[in-house]
């Protein structure tokens, strides 16, 4: 690591810390810079110090080295203490064959940086509880969950090809967990439950796959170690049917890969807006990658209209997870907070009243820390 003290003053120690940015495509620039905008007013608030260097992933990088995940970049994010992440893809490169396409960079820095943990909250704010879609009487007891999604295992890293089968030409892509891989990311659940409500819910599908039956044993027996912890098991399709009935019931939800992807887009919709959930991919050191958890929206890029509040709450994770500044952490939070109490919105949520712009909204953030 290359965290530095700079100079103590008080009683706070005064750190430096590089970040790499990796802007992407779309809308990805614009939010990235607003976070980082955040992040300088931080700094300058608490007398930290970040340095930011780019480095190009996905499309942009595509067009530039001809390849979506360039060396450069993953030397890059090694060296760095952390990394924010905007959205990579859009129309311009659909056509390109699988293993060349921009969103193949996200699953190869997940690969290079051992990124098996993936921490997604989704929280309905108070003051967007008219952007849920669910019926009102489920609004009004909110919720808050924070979905740990393992990120580097499963189906989307197994076995995979096209074959000659038995009615001709078929694909096949493989599902298979190790134990290691189920006990790591299960054991960073069962902290995360500890560290709030003490409630876990693990998701998998165990009267039908064997990935899931060894999940579920694993969970078992690590809920030994943990009684202070309660714990339930929930089958996928049920999850998923929960998640809009009663959503208040689940704290921290654990799960695999696919399943974590699927139910976490899933969160993201009855919050109101996608626009507003952050994510963390962590591994056992300090170094996270962050990321919001939409895509790159290339129909509003460089329109200066996207909403850039999960961005920056990624940027206020990776203060907490990465370099456990929770002081600054809360700053950004509050701010947002206070920003969206207040009545103002960008174009996603305003609903042709008076939006305001990528810019412009960074600004009333920045007002408040």
């Amino acid at each position: 690591m290359s965290l530095s003290v700079a100079v103590i003053l008080s009683e706070d120690i005064v750190m430096k810390y590089s970040i790499a940015l990796l802007r992407g495509d779309g809308i990805g620039p614009e939010i990235v810079d607003s976070a980082v905008r955040v992040l300088e007013a931080v700094g300058k608030k608490y007398g930290h110090e970040f340095n930011f260097t780019p480095y190009d992933i996905g499309g942009i990088a595509i067009d530039k080295h001809g390849i979506p995940l360039p060396e450069e970049t993953v030397e890059g994010c090694l060296k760095a203490d952390s990394v924010l992440l905007g959205a990579v893809g859009g129309p311009k490169w659909d056509t390109l064959p699988g293993n060349v396409r921009p969103e193949k960079a996200l699953l190869g820095i997940r690969a290079a940086m051992n990124l098996f943990t993936n921490l997604r909250p989704a929280k309905l704010y108070p003051a967007l509880k008219g952007e849920c879609p669910l019926r009102e009487d489920i609004v009004e007891r909110g919720f808050d969950i924070m979905i740990v999604r393992e990120l580097t295992g499963g189906i989307y890293f197994g076995e995979r090809g096209m074959r000659e089968g038995r009615f001709g030409e078929e694909a096949y892509d493989t599902e298979c967990y190790s134990r290691m891989e189920i006990e790591r990311i299960v054991r960073v659940a069962f902290e995360s439950a500890r560290k709030r409500s003490k409630r876990l819910v693990s998701i998998d599908k165990a009267n039908v796959l064997d990935t899931s039956r060894l999940w579920r044993k694993i969970v078992h027996e690590i809920a030994a170690e943990y009684p202070d912890v309660e714990v339930a098991d929930m089958l996928v399709d049920n999850a998923a049917m929960q998640l809009v009935r009663n959503p208040a019931q689940f704290d921290v939800i654990v799960t695999t890969n696919m399943f974590g992807d699927i139910l976490s887009d899933e969160a993201s919709q009855i919050t109101g807006s996608i626009g507003m959930l952050p994510s963390a991919s962590l591994n056992e050191t300090t170094r996270g990658l962050y990321e919001p958890i939409h895509g790159s929206a290339p129909d509003i890029a460089g329109q200066n209209k996207a909403n850039p509040i999960a961005t920056i709450l990624s940027a206020a994770m990776m203060l907490l997870y990465s370099f456990n500044l929770k002081k600054e952490s809360d700053a950004i939070v509050n701010a947002v907070d206070e920003v969206l109490l207040a009545g103002y919105r960008t174009a996603d949520l305003a609903h042709g009243a008076e939006a305001l712009s990528t810019t412009e909204i960074t600004d009333k953030i920045i007002e408040r820390i």
